[in-house]
């Protein structure tokens, strides 16, 4: 995308309005071109540099989208499923056997809504116009889902990618000074913190055994203290055993 729109940054106004009409149409003709890239890519544009209204980008890509689905519609009416087989089988990656599918079953449960819809989704911005000429959809209907899906998804488009774009463009023009800012801030509560910590040490919840109060207690020094560890020392004496009164009688 970025490639995109640095290209249609070299090209005047008006040959960037005829390319996104263009590419969005062929694209809705039944063609798998990048006609939302190229549509983004000229709003950011519009936004970055001004260089391209983008009111009058919205009108060149509704106007293709209405333009190319109407063409489509006619396509497809008259070559029916065998047209639609023949540019799946040019394009398999984007219109193969399983896409067909897919927006046919599309087709058949939402009705015209598909048409309107479709508009949103890569697939059916595709094959909505070949699709409902193919299933013979009245044209009046679709012409007015056709019309309805191509307006707002045209002016919707460009004007949300507009607003990001010149939001994103003015706060990334302060981001420079907004980040400096932080950064000086970040550095000073650092530095500040890290003074507050050398100049007021916590204290040590370790202690010293031979600074504990137990070892200065003048109890350890005291005579009865000395006197009370020989006898803790000496265990008392064992009783005699008993005599026994058999072994006295047999001597007897």
């Amino acid at each position: 995308m970025v490639d995109v729109q640095h290209w249609l940054a070299a090209l005047p106004p008006a040959a960037i309005y005829l390319i996104v009409a263009g590419v969005i149409g062929v694209e809705s003709m039944g063609v798998p071109l990048p006609g939302e890239i190229v549509l983004v890519s000229s709003a950011l544009l519009a936004a970055t540099t001004g260089a391209v209204d983008p009111l009058w980008l919205a009108s060149f890509a509704a106007f293709g989208a209405i333009v190319g689905d109407s063409v489509g519609y006619a396509i497809g009416r008259r070559g029916g499923r065998p047209l639609l087989d023949r540019l799946g089988r040019r394009f398999p990656k984007h219109l193969g056997p399983a896409h067909l599918a897919q927006a046919e079953r599309t087709f058949a449960r939402y009705g015209v809504w598909a048409v309107f819809f479709g508009r949103f989704v890569a697939l059916l911005r595709i094959l909505a116009g070949p699709l409902a000429g193919m299933l013979h959809v009245p044209y009046r209907r679709f012409l007015v889902a056709n019309a309805a899906g191509g307006l707002v998804w045209a002016f919707g488009t460009t004007y949300l990618i507009y607003t990001l774009g010149r939001v994103a463009e003015h706060w990334l023009k302060d981001f420079s000074w907004i980040a400096l800012a932080v950064a000086v801030l970040v550095g000073l509560g650092g530095t500040w913190w890290l003074r507050s910590r050398t100049r007021n040490p916590e204290p040590s919840d370790e202690t010293d055994p031979a600074d504990s109060p137990a070892a200065d207690s003048p109890a350890a020094d005291s005579p009865a203290a000395d006197a009370a560890a020989p006898m803790a020392a000496d265990p008392p004496a064992a009783d005699p055993p008993a005599a026994d009164p058999v072994g006295a009688d047999a001597q007897r």
